[in-house]
């Protein structure tokens, strides 16, 4: 695998268990701990805590968090994650826009920005805006590129996710086996990370509103429709990193409306917002596309109400087979097309539950998405954090 693209969840196989890098795993849930806290969680020697968290604190990856109550004597000093210690540059393509933000270690957004940009126009022309933008954030911020912890990119189509190439993406004419990495390279010098978006968004609903939930999807639905699957507490990616293509399973109602893909009948030809809008423009409505189908739903027209109620339907048609199959507790509505409000949603909810076994559903959620536009940049982030804050790396920060 490409450690340029590692993948962030992986089991670290670290044979250092009292390295700097594995004590430094026991902060990363955010709780200030003692030398004592750490000497009892680990059972190791108190003078190689204390050799270790010298360490941590000489690179910054931690800093001092105050001091604990005493029972007597001086009271113990705490330490928790520096999150100022390095930035990572978080970018969300989108199919006509990207999103890009420079964040801390905890994903709080430092500089943002976000820029109408045409996926189509090819990687050449979208990345050196990338690269321009992403120079331009991180200066606002105060930072450098010799800063960053890395770089996480999310993009609309599948990617080979070992070398954050894409893969005979439907809506990105140009980008097949495209080395992103390579070309962002030219501006950023550490490790760059790409993902589908979809899959990105995963990751930061996920990390920001259900770090407690181990099993989960996240569904967006816009130009295109794709899912991201966390498992266990873990992103999946399948074999090649395909998993979690949605949009084209073919709808259950045998639907021959052509696809992108050069298939037929698939869930994005007759459900994302193009599709949406094309339905109602049959119908003699004025919508060139969807952002104008969403103008006209909440208007509350009565036929485009129809229209994305029964959209829901055939998207909560299809994930009722993945209810069936993975069991999540929540599936996160996000995207474009989730903001048309409650049709949408119903009617994702109606099929899904009528059409899953009940067990699957006992405890089943079905909701919009929290962190909304922002979802992409922040999963983009966590993929990095994820990654360049594992044993391995962050003994290789430290030494």
């Amino acid at each position: 695998m490409d450690e340029q693209n590692a993948v962030a969840s992986a089991p670290s196989g670290n044979t250092l268990p009292n390295s700097a890098g594995a004590l430094f795993q026991l902060f990363r849930d955010g709780t200030p701990r003692t030398r004592s806290d750490l000497t009892a969680m680990t059972g190791f020697a108190r003078s190689t805590i204390s050799a270790r968290v010298e360490e941590l604190l000489n690179a910054a990856l931690i800093r001092p968090a105050g001091e604990n109550s005493s029972t007597g004597g001086r009271p113990p000093s705490t330490f928790t994650v520096n999150p100022e210690a390095r930035s990572v540059l978080a970018v969300d393509l989108g199919g006509t826009h990207a999103r890009i933000a420079v964040t801390d270690l905890a994903t709080r957004v430092l500089s943002e920005r976000q820029q109408e940009l045409d996926i189509t126009k090819g990687p050449v022309a979208v990345l050196d805006a990338v690269g321009r933008i992403g120079l331009e954030l991180l200066q606002e911020a105060g930072r450098s590129p010799e800063d960053l912890l890395g770089v996480g990119v999310g993009v609309p189509g599948p990617v080979e996710f070992a070398t954050g190439r894409p893969m005979s993406p439907p809506i990105m004419p140009g980008w097949d086996h495209f080395d992103i990495p390579g070309h962002l390279r030219r501006w950023f010098p550490g490790p760059i990370l790409v993902d589908n978006d979809v899959n990105a968004m995963a990751l930061g609903e996920h990390a920001v509103a259900y770090p407690q939930v181990a099993n989960m999807m996240f569904v967006k639905v816009a130009t295109g429709i794709g899912s991201g699957i966390i498992s266990d507490g873990r992103l999946q990616h399948g074999a090649q990193g395909a998993a979690g293509d949605l949009g084209h399973i073919a709808t259950p109602d045998g639907d021959a409306t052509p696809c992108t893909c050069g298939n037929s009948g698939c869930l994005e030809a007759v459900a994302s917002g193009p599709a949406i809008a094309a339905q109602l423009r049959e119908r003699g409505f004025d919508v060139p596309n969807h952002a104008a189908m969403l103008e006209l739903v909440r208007s509350g027209d009565l036929e485009a109400l129809r229209t994305v109620r029964q959209a829901g339907r055939q998207v909560g048609s299809v994930l009722a087979g993945c209810v069936n199959l993975l069991n999540p507790s929540v599936i996160v509505i996000g995207g474009v097309v989730s903001t048309a409000g409650e049709h949408f949603l119903a009617g994702i909810r109606e099929a899904v539950y009528s059409r899953s076994l009940p067990l699957a559903t006992q405890h089943l959620r079905i909701v919009a998405s929290q962190t909304t536009a922002r979802a992409g940049v922040l999963g983009a982030s966590a993929l990095v954090t994820g990654h360049g804050l594992s044993v391995e790396n962050v003994n290789r920060l430290i030494g």
